[in-house]
């Protein structure tokens, strides 16, 4: 089981610098969990890219349809005291917060490419190239 951040989901779904590192992530452990705000996060990252022009709306929307597919029932939702505890805790956004509480409740460490994340909470984080040396 893995906990994952948005950034590492766009990895698995769209062509990226760490797409691969991504696909071989899930290779190796396709239980993939996250909170729910990841399809919100997810929804978001695809409208921005069509927007830019890097994929088309019927790509986005097979995205968003893959994506969901793949939480099917691995999503969790945190408790917003929680998430405003986690928040202050480590001086980061709410948003982030989110992913981070998840983590921890679940006694994993959150997958995530943001590297302000990680500085933040560093025993809370790794990054793909971590996960992948330890998988």
């Amino acid at each position: 089981m893995r906990v994952v951040d948005t950034n590492v989901v766009a990895y698995l779904l769209m062509a990226g610098g760490q797409s691969a590192a991504a696909r071989q992530l899930h290779d190796r452990d396709p239980d993939w969990r996250s909170e729910a705000f990841l399809l919100v996060e997810f929804t978001n990252v695809l409208a921005f890219s069509v927007t830019a022009k890097r994929m088309t709306a019927s790509q986005a929307t097979d995205s968003l349809v893959t994506a969901t597919a793949l939480f099917a029932g691995r999503l969790a939702h945190v408790s917003h005291a929680l998430v405003l505890e986690t928040a202050l805790r480590y001086r980061v956004t709410a948003y982030d917060a989110r992913f981070l509480a998840l983590a921890q409740q679940l006694d994993s460490r959150l997958i995530t490419e943001d590297a302000k994340l990680r500085a933040a909470a560093p025993e809370l984080t790794q990054a793909l190239t971590e996960a992948l040396a330890t998988a």
